[in-house]
């Protein structure tokens, strides 16, 4: 539902919750003020059109503030007479919200509460039907998702009684090749061990050998001498 009303000699088109800017009134922010002069109303298709007020209407609304216009320039003068007039105007105004609209007994405004209150419950109902679809969507992924677990935990169970012998025989293998590097490894020093103590034997032998020699030797130098 929307209204014409007349104000200040101009004229405005309101609904419920309009502010508009009109001439400054001699009401205070926060009265509450009514137009006598509706000159259309309009609900749906039926329109009332006044001559030149509609009968059993009127609208109320509410003052919010009091403001000042944009300044406009007013200048005069008239030619071959030397007559300059610059004047400026800033207009009084008051800001208004409409509160209500009533055609022969029938509100706008408590039409727009059930309104709004149907919209709200609607949203609401729409509100609980999403949050009991999600629960149930979030039941059902947590469901899915402990059967997976519980078939793959199964899977491999299977798995590890069907597959015992290869696993046995891959230890077998590195176990033979760990002790083969074991006796290899103990092998290689005792060899070692054997070669230098015959080097030794062998330089011991040939040291005593060159020392009879030189004690052979000896006594034939003497001899030659006497």
């Amino acid at each position: 539902m929307y209204a014409v009303i007349e104000t200040g000699g101009k004229q405005y088109r309101v609904e419920v919750g309009t502010e508009l800017e009109i001439e400054r009134l001699e009401a205070a922010p926060g009265d509450a003020i009514a137009f006598d002069r509706v000159l259309l109303v309009a609900d749906g298709d039926a329109a009332s059109i006044g001559r030149p007020v509609v009968a059993n209407a009127s609208v109320s609304g509410e003052i919010v503030r009091r403001d000042r216009g944009e300044k406009l320039i007013s200048f005069k003068y008239r030619p071959k007479a030397r007559r300059r007039v610059k004047k400026g105007h800033r207009q009084e105004l008051s800001v208004v919200r409409i509160s209500d609209i009533v055609l022969d007994g029938k509100s706008a405004a408590k039409d727009l509460a059930k309104a709004e209150a149907a919209r709200k419950t609607e949203r609401e109902r729409l509100e609980d039907a999403a949050r009991k679809q999600a629960e149930q969507d979030a039941a059902l992924a947590a469901k899915l998702a402990a059967e997976k677990a519980r078939t793959t935990k199964a899977d491999d169970a299977a798995k590890a009684k069907a597959a015992p012998k290869p696993a046995a025989k891959v230890a077998t293998k590195s176990t033979a090749k760990t002790k083969a590097d074991t006796t290899g490894a103990g092998a290689k020093p005792a060899a070692k061990a054997t070669a230098a103590k015959g080097a030794a034997t062998k330089s011991t032998t040939a040291k005593t050998s060159s020392a009879k020699a030189s004690t052979r030797s000896a006594p034939a130098k003497k001899t030659q001498k006497d």
